[in-house]
C-alpha cells in the first residue's frame, strides 16, 4: 500500500470525488443496522471474474482494474445543549457541512448519542440523547455511515437502547457498531462504489460503563465491544474475504491525551494483521496522529466534530480525512481543518490558517510510531 503521506495533510493534497459518485445502499435507502448493503451471499460476493474464477477461454473476461475511490472520517457528532434545536429541521441542521461531508463517495462518523426521547439515565457524569431525526440530519448533511459503539449509546438505558435499535432500522443512514446481538453488532455495513467493496465496522474498545454494562451479547442487544480483541479480529478477518477495503472506525485512547496509548497501538497491529486496511477512531475529544502501520492507514484520533463545548483550542481543533484509495492501496490523504463555533458546528478554515492545522496535524504522527513518507513504523 502506498501512502500520499502525512506531508499531504500538511500541504493540502486534495481528493475530490468525481462527478456522480456515490455508494449504492447507503444513505437515501432504507437503512438497517450493519449490513445494509448485503447480506452473505448477496452483493459482496465476489464474481468469478473478481476472484479468477473458470470461465471458457473463449469467453474470459479481464478484470478491469480498480478505480480511485474516495472514503472521508469525521470524529464526534452530537446533539446535545444548543445543537438540539436544529433537529426542528433536521434536512437543514448541518447544512453547513454537507459540501464537505458529500464530496467524498462515502463518509463515516461516530454518533455519540442514544437515539431516543424516553429511558431512564444512566448513573454517569454525562449523558446525550437526541429524538430519531439526528439518523435524518446526519444523512441529510453527507455522511452515510454512523458507528455507535461508543459510551453514550446506551445513556438513557434498555429502553434507550431499545429506542435507539428501532429508530436505526429505519434510518435513512447506515448504523454498525450497535445490535440487537453481537453478530449484527459487530457486522460490516457493506457496499459497492465503482467496482470496490467496502466495509465498515465500529467497535468501541474503551473500558467504562457502557461497555461493562451492554456489551452485545449472543442474544442481548447492545454495543459491539473490543476490550477482548477476538471477536472484532474475527469480523476483520470475515470481512477481508468478502471485501476490497476493510475499514474499522474505534472508539478508544484516553480522554485529552494526545498520543496513543499501547493499548491502541497493540491494538492496531492485530488489526493490520487480521487484514484491516484502513483504522480510525475518536473518543479522546482532541486529534491524535496519522499515518502507515506497514500496508495499513491508521488515523488514531479525529477529536470532536459536531460538539457542545469548546473546552480548549485543542478541543474545538477539527477536520474531515479524506482518503483516496485504489483497490487496499492509499494514494492520497486530505485533512480538511476547522475549529468547533459556539454554537457547535465546524466551520473549515483557508489560507495561511488551513495551512497552519494542516501542519499542526501531520506533527501528532511523531508520537504514533507510525510511518511517514516512505519510512516504517516504530
Amino acid at each position: 500500500m502506498s501512502y500520499a503521506a502525512v506531508g499531504a495533510l500538511a500541504l493540502g493534497a486534495g481528493c475530490s470525488a468525481p462527478p456522480g459518485a456515490g455508494p449504492t445502499g447507503a444513505a437515501g435507502g432504507a437503512a438497517r443496522v450493519s449490513g445494509s448493503a448485503a447480506e452473505p451471499g448477496t452483493a459482496h460476493t465476489p464474481t468469478a471474474a473478481a476472484t479468477g474464477g473458470a470461465n471458457p477461454p473463449a469467453a474470459r473476461v479481464r478484470p478491469h482494474p480498480p478505480q480511485p475511490i474516495t472514503v472521508a472520517f469525521a470524529g464526534d457528532i452530537h446533539f446535545q445543549n444548543q445543537l438540539r434545536p436544529r433537529l426542528a429541521n433536521p434536512g437543514t441542521a448541518l447544512a453547513s457541512l454537507r459540501p464537505e461531508l458529500s464530496a467524498a463517495d462515502l463518509t463515516v462518523a461516530n454518533l455519540e448519542t442514544a437515539v431516543t426521547t424516553r429511558g431512564r439515565p444512566e448513573d454517569k457524569r454525562y449523558r446525550f440523547r437526541a429524538p430519531p431525526s439526528a439518523f435524518a440530519a446526519v444523512a441529510a448533511a453527507g455522511v452515510d455511515v454512523v458507528t455507535m459503539a461508543n459510551n453514550h449509546a446506551v445513556d438513557y438505558g434498555p429502553a434507550g437502547l431499545r429506542d435507539t435499535l428501532a429508530a436505526a432500522a429505519r434510518a435513512p443512514v447506515a448504523v454498525v457498531g450497535i445490535g440487537p446481538d453481537a453478530d449484527r453488532a459487530f457486522a460490516p455495513y457493506v457496499t459497492r462504489i465503482r467496482g470496490t467493496t467496502v466495509a465498515v465496522i465500529g467497535a468501541d474498545a474503551v473500558a467504562d460503563p457502557t461497555t461493562r454494562h451492554f456489551a452485545a451479547g449472543e442474544h442481548s442487544p447492545g454495543i459491539a465491544v473490543a476490550l477482548r480483541p477476538d471477536r472484532l479480529v474475527a469480523a476483520v478477518r470475515a470481512a477481508r474475504r468478502a471485501a476490497d477495503l476493510v475499514v474499522v472506525y474505534l472508539h478508544w485512547g484516553q480522554e485529552r491525551v494526545g498520543c496513543p496509548t499501547s493499548g491502541q497501538r497493540d491494538l492496531a497491529r492485530r488489526l493490520a494483521s487480521a487484514g484491516a486496511d484502513v483504522v480510525v477512531g475518536s473518543h479522546a475529544h482532541v486529534q491524535l496522529g496519522a499515518g502507515m502501520l506497514d500496508d495499513t492507514f491508521v488515523a488514531y484520533g479525529l477529536g470532536n466534530f459536531v460538539w457542545y463545548s469548546r473546552n480548549s483550542r485543542r478541543e474545538s481543533t477539527t477536520g474531515i480525512l479524506t482518503l483516496t484509495t485504489v483497490g487496499r492501496s492509499v494514494r492520497k490523504v486530505r485533512w480538511t481543518p476547522g475549529r468547533v463555533g459556539g454554537d457547535g458546528l465546524p466551520r473549515f478554515t483557508s489560507g495561511d490558517q488551513a495551512l497552519r492545522l494542516r501542519r499542526e496535524f501531520a506533527d501528532l504522527t511523531g508520537c504514533t510510531g507510525l510511518g511517514r513518507i516512505g519510512t516504517p513504523p516504530v
